[in-house]
């Protein structure tokens, strides 16, 4: 029995969801007027998004923490954490010896230099005997130009460690991490 492969079809595809996603995509070819075409021979594709993307590293091992890992530890005071633009990976940990009272135990705000906006915060009330409280958490901030990350530690009975890498810039081109080469 011979199999013979049948005689390439191309046939329009009418659909107003493709031909707006083409546009978005391919904002040079929003006027090229051909309406889309199908055909029934299977061609293989080849995925280079992350290669074209700028990093061949998958985005996990790109965020992992390296020497180039600062340290900020902040108590009874505000700080400046990151002043630069870009997306930064931030981890912190909390360590709050409650007074029994409620209190805004620390948070990260991002300051614009005419308004402050919070991203996280630790509010606490801990009636009582006298325990020990610990939070720890990992989010991604994105700054501005001139926006600042702040950390903030309301008494000396709180210290608020805060750890930060850069992973994008400004532009959203990945950053690997430092002393790593990818192949």
């Amino acid at each position: 029995m011979t199999i013979r492969p049948s005689t390439p079809e191309i046939i329009t595809v009418n659909s107003e969801v493709l031909e707006t996603q083409i546009r978005d995509l391919l904002p040079s070819q929003s006027g090229f007027g051909s309406e889309l075409q199908a055909s029934n021979v299977i061609t293989p594709i080849i995925d280079l998004t992350a290669a074209a993307e700028g990093s061949p590293t998958p985005e996990f091992l790109q965020r992992a923490w390296d020497f180039a890992t600062d340290h900020v530890q902040i108590n009874n005071t505000t700080s400046t954490v990151i002043n630069q633009t870009g997306f930064w990976q931030v981890g912190f940990h909390l360590a709050y010896q409650p007074n029994g009272s409620l209190q805004a135990a620390a948070k990260l705000q991002i300051n614009d230099t005419s308004s402050v906006k919070e991203i996280w915060q630790a509010s606490l009330c801990v009636t009582g005997a006298s325990t020990s409280v610990n939070d720890s958490g990992e989010i991604i901030v994105f700054l501005r130009a001139g926006d600042s990350l702040e950390g903030f530690s309301v008494s000396t009975n709180t210290v608020l460690n805060v750890w930060y890498r850069q992973v994008a810039s400004l532009d959203g081109t990945l950053t690997v991490p430092l002393g790593f080469s990818p192949t």
